[in-house]
């Protein structure tokens, strides 16, 4: 239909047709997607939204189109030309698609998908299992702790400012334009600072470990806790966890999703169950006597169930702590 558009709709012309083929797939993916959801019986399927002027802020050039120039100061893009650049890092393998995308504080990004050789890492045979939670960001199997940095509580009170500054502007005032702009700058530092910690702490794991056990979590049906919905979105534990995922298949390490159901309750060392809310913080079996943090407990436990997957030979957890 994009040749009878064309007609009808002169402006088309002007954007490589590419482009317009990529925003085709983005419909037809979006609305598969969303049949998927009502075959699947889900309560909120979610029927695709229109994207307006306003919230479009990304075009593909899928396979041409666009050229990088040797000295990586500019890229020629087609029906635009060439455009300056700051490259972040050295582009690296072949590139096969350009996504140019606007932020909510207009600035404008290049994000090239390049297809490169693995990066293998040495052989490393310990593995950890990983117990994330809001008391402590995640705890390990070998009893190690990563504070929880709380980026969203700790900028709540300049989110607070700014948007109280939005909600007295009038709708479709500059000052309107501008307040909004303010909460965006807020909100994509913390996301900034999020993306950062995730990163770093991937790559610190993946380094060490040679194995990598983390919980199944649907954090969809978590956020329904309306007392710890706020927290376990500051959180974000789904980025940790494909942070971590991906850098481990580029490092030929492995990394595994087990199940969560009663990882808090079973015990670690007798393998019985013992019921606890969530104020308990301290294991306690009544049946071995083992007395254990709470989070440590669910993290070997974790690593126990993730190594039973890969039909590894059990191992305690010093051991694996000291690389057996």
């Amino acid at each position: 239909m994009l040749k009878d558009w064309a007609a009808e709709f002169p402006n088309n012309k002007k954007v490589f047709s590419q482009v317009l083929q990529n925003v085709q797939v983005r419909v037809d993916l979006a609305f598969k997607a969303f049949f998927r959801r009502i075959k699947s019986g889900e309560e909120s399927a979610g029927y695709p939204r229109f994207k307006g002027q306003g919230r479009y802020d990304s075009i593909t050039y899928p396979q041409a189109g666009f050229k990088m120039h040797d000295d990586g100061s500019r890229v020629y893009l087609s029906k635009i030309g060439d455009v300056k650049i700051v490259l972040h890092r050295p582009i690296q393998g072949k590139i096969k698609t350009l996504t140019i995308r606007k932020s909510a504080t207009d600035k404008w990004y290049a994000c090239f998908s390049c297809e490169i050789e693995p990066n293998l890492l040495p052989e490393e045979k310990r593995a950890v299992g990983v117990d994330v939670g809001l008391v402590h960001f995640a705890t390990l199997s070998n009893a190690e702790t990563v504070d929880n940095p709380r980026f969203l509580r700790q900028g709540e009170k300049r989110v607070a400012k700014a948007q109280r500054k939005l909600s007295k502007c009038d709708k479709g005032s500059p000052e309107r334009k501008k307040a909004r702009k303010s909460v965006a700058h807020v909100y994509e530092k913390v996301t900034a600072q999020r993306t950062d910690f995730a990163h770093k702490l991937s790559r610190q794991w993946v380094n060490r470990f040679g194995i990598l056990c983390f919980e199944k979590l649907n954090t969809q049906n978590m956020l329904q806790n309306h007392c710890l919905a706020k927290s376990i979105s500051d959180a974000s534990w789904y980025q940790l966890i494909q942070f971590s995922s991906n850098k481990a298949a580029e490092a030929g390490r492995k990394c595994i999703l087990v199940n969560p159901r009663n990882t808090s309750k079973k015990c670690s060392r007798c393998g019985a169950m013992v019921e606890k809310d969530l104020s308990v913080r301290v294991h306690s079996c009544p049946y071995c006597g083992l007395v254990l943090d709470r989070d440590v407990n669910a993290a070997i436990n974790i690593l126990a169930i993730g190594l039973d997957g890969l039909d590894e030979s059990p191992r305690s957890p010093s051991a694996l702590a000291d690389g057996e």
